[in-house]
């Protein structure tokens, strides 16, 4: 493919390539093929490698962009490549180390010119470079076949039927890669697209067949995590002096193009990153992630995620409904061990939602393992360590915690393991805890970092419903997780005091309060000559009852007072203002967490009593706030049961004496007394156009996960570079 290239300048220069995209056609017969697809390198993988070959090569596509419509050579390219893939299984089963390589370099440059194509035209204009024959300037046959799906659907024959050797791992690894590329038109625009050859082409016509059995390898090929064989194992050995070792083949080349890429430099992000220590596994991963979230063809359902939705496992013996298409069977063992040991990427992770939300069998499965803690742990490592992860990986994990909670059984089991010694929580030495108290512990550090830090209410709202789902089942929390349960709805109801202070009562605007009392009266005088932040620090009980009377009205008209003020002298609300309803949310669910955990398993849950015993004075002082007095009687209830029961105890006591107490107390308390309340349950359930989130979301993933593939940052369009 080229003599002596040394640098990669001199590519563009390389007479082999500027005969493939210059003004001369070349035939599907030609010598010349042999000699161009003649070259071996490692294969590039790392950016800045990609980035280099991509910039020095830009120039011969955009001339084969410009020629090809008179010469055909694009086309012709393909029937090269698509000719000797006939023969390429019989070739990998008789070992033809030749045959397979050069077939892999046809790939390769096919590959790399698609994606240039695809960057630099509209969809319309690559379809007919695909049709471009070797006639009159750019005439084409109509007669003649569509290329492009031929190529489509070789590759995924490819994919599907070669066995998996050491010396077919590379041309894997490109087939998939190369699919990607032709999916990658999505991005090249902000809205996701509904009307594309990926519509054309993948929903309809032979691809269609190939459908189950494409996603069934992708799958395995995940589970397997192959890696790459090594050096010695490539097709052909590379030289001592890190040039290309070439075979003599018609044209006799000497050496390499790509033996630049064996004189060292930056390493590849498979060498660095552990996610990617199988190229094939991640580059199978996510284009079965970007195939699953193609939308729906106008005529047709998306056929990848009907037969992701639809599998089976492999000892399941019932027979798949005839309404069911493309359906298909896996080790669904061999696949939770994959998604548990895999869960360090944020692929993996958005796999394992998408299974869980999207397929019954696997849902059901999974949640009647007796390990779930191989699963579970790696989800809540993602959310301990949140602020390295970004907020999209964040979500999945956090999602896949509440579809996980929604599950009684679920909520049950996690309180029978015992942990030892997690070493990545360094909050506290946690030498024996159940997963059920560590998972609330993650759950809770999460709301509070998200409060602190991120302020998302999509964000804590899942946290608590996860917390919620639970809290029926809560068993022999661990005094830590119970402590900070207490500790965290504390922390929010004095802030909730302080913003309320900030907010409705600030100095330069008791005038607006004194209008608001004196216009509602009912006893709202005799508060009047305490000032306003005397009265939320030192009788909060008695501005609660006060509010209870007359609260949504004085509060609607002090934040109606408050806001016209500050709009009129363009002072905009202050930050507290935006809290305040956010912390109310979140007290409301605390205490209702609290009370349903109360409610259903008090019994089993003497560590809790003790925590909110240890905080009663704050906790009393919000029985009879008006949005919380009726979750709070059942809280106020047992702080009184057990306080007067302590009182009769005499002081001085220690703590294993009050946890004596309160279990010899559980047994006496009436039932009957606690308020039954609706059963707090939450079901996660996907907005409406979840493509809008996760096609932008996927392409994020391949543009900073795939081996091999690069893309300008300049021309990405369906994203900002700061939300991957």
């Amino acid at each position: 493919m080229g003599s002596n290239s040394s640098r990669i300048s001199d590519l563009p220069k390389n007479e082999y390539l500027k005969k493939l995209s210059g003004t001369e056609s070349v035939s599907e017969n030609d010598p010349f093929w042999n000699q161009l697809l003649s070259f071996s390198f490692p294969t590039p993988t790392s950016s800045t490698e990609l980035k280099l070959l991509e910039e020095a090569t830009i120039s011969v596509c955009r001339s084969l962009v410009e020629n090809n419509p008179r010469t055909g050579n694009l086309g012709a390219l393909i029937k090269v490549f698509l000719s000797r893939t006939k023969e390429l299984k019989l070739s990998a089963e008789c070992q033809n180390h030749i045959f397979i390589w050069q077939t892999h370099n046809a790939l390769f440059i096919i590959c790399c010119l698609l994606k240039v194509f695809i960057c630099e035209m509209s969809e319309e204009e690559l379809q007919l470079h695909f049709t471009y024959e070797e006639k009159s300037p750019g005439s084409y046959s109509s007669d003649s076949e569509d290329l492009l799906e031929e190529l489509l659907c070789c590759l995924m024959q490819l994919i599907t039927d070669i066995p998996l050797l050491d010396i077919t791992y590379e041309i894997s690894v490109e087939a998939i890669s190369t699919m990607v590329v032709f999916l990658s038109c999505q991005l090249f625009h902000k809205e996701v697209l509904r009307h594309s050859i990926s519509h054309k082409y993948l929903m309809r016509g032979p691809c269609l067949a190939y459908t189950s059995k494409l996603v069934k390898t992708l799958l395995y090929n995940f589970i397997r995590q192959e890696k790459p064989p090594p050096p010695g194992a490539h097709v052909l050995s590379q030289q001592s002096e890190g040039g290309g070792l070439l075979y003599g083949l018609a044209s006799g080349v000497a050496t390499g193009l790509w033996t630049v890429f064996t004189l060292g430099g930056v390493g590849s992000k498979a060498a660095t990153n552990p996610e990617l220590s199988s190229p094939l596994a991640n580059q199978s991963l996510l284009l079965l992630l970007v195939l699953a979230n193609l939308t729906d063809a106008p005529d047709a359902p998306n056929p990848y995620r009907q037969a992701i939705l639809s599998f089976k496992n492999t000892q399941d013996n019932s027979p798949f409904p005839s309404s069911i298409p493309h359906a298909f069977q896996i080790n669904f063992n061999s696949l939770y061990t994959a998604l548990c040991e895999q869960q360090r990427s944020g692929q993996a992770t958005l796999l394992l939602y998408t299974l869980l939300h999207q397929n019954s069998n696997i849902r059901t499965y999974m949640l009647a393992r007796t390990d779930m803690e191989n699963l579970v742990l790696p989800i809540l490592e993602i959310l301990y360590h949140v602020e390295e992860r970004n907020s999209h990986h964040v979500y999945m994990a956090l999602i896949i915690l509440l579809i996980l909670t929604e599950d009684d059984g679920f909520n049950r089991s996690i309180h029978e393991v015992i942990l030892k010694n997690i070493t990545w929580y360094s909050e506290r030495v946690l030498t024996e805890i159940s997963l059920g108290s560590l998972l609330i512990l993650v759950v809770i550090r999460t709301i509070q970092y998200n409060m602190t830090r991120t302020r998302d209410k999509y964000l804590h709202t899942n946290c608590l419903a996860a917390l919620a789902n639970m809290s029926a089942q809560f068993r022999a929390l661990h005094q830590y997780a119970a402590q900070r349960i207490i500790s965290y709805t504390c922390r929010h109801l004095r802030r909730y005091v302080y913003v309320l202070d900030k907010l409705y009562f600030p100095h330069s605007h008791c005038s607006t309060l004194q209008h608001c009392f004196s216009t509602l009266s009912d006893n709202g005088e005799e508060l009047l000559s305490l000032t306003c932040s005397h009265i939320l620090r030192s009788y909060a009980s008695s501005l609660f009852s006060l509010l209870s009377k007359k609260h949504n009205k004085v509060l609607e008209q002090a934040t109606q007072s408050l806001r016209g003020s500050l709009s009129s002298s363009d002072v905009p609300l202050p930050d507290y203002a935006q809290d305040l309803n956010v912390i109310e949310e979140v007290i409301r669910m605390m205490l209702e967490i609290i009370n349903s955990c109360l409610t259903n398993s008090l019994h089993h849950n003497p560590n809790l009593v003790y925590a909110l015993l240890y905080k009663r004075d704050l906790f009393e002082q919000f029985r009879t706030h008006p949005s919380f007095q009726d979750i709070m009687q059942n809280i106020d209830l047992v702080i009184t049961f057990f306080s007067s029961r302590l009182l009769q105890a005499g002081a001085e006591l220690s703590v294993e004496r009050v946890l004596e107490i309160i279990k010899q107390g559980v047994v006496a308390l009436p039932k009957d007394r606690l308020k039954k309340f609706p059963e707090l349950k939450f079901k996660y359930v996907e907005e409406e156009q979840p493509e809008e989130f996760f096609i932008p979301y996927v392409w994020s993933l391949v543009y900073n996960s795939a081996v091999g593939l690069y893309w300008n940052p300049q021309d990405i369009q369906l994203f900002t570079m700061d939300s991957d």
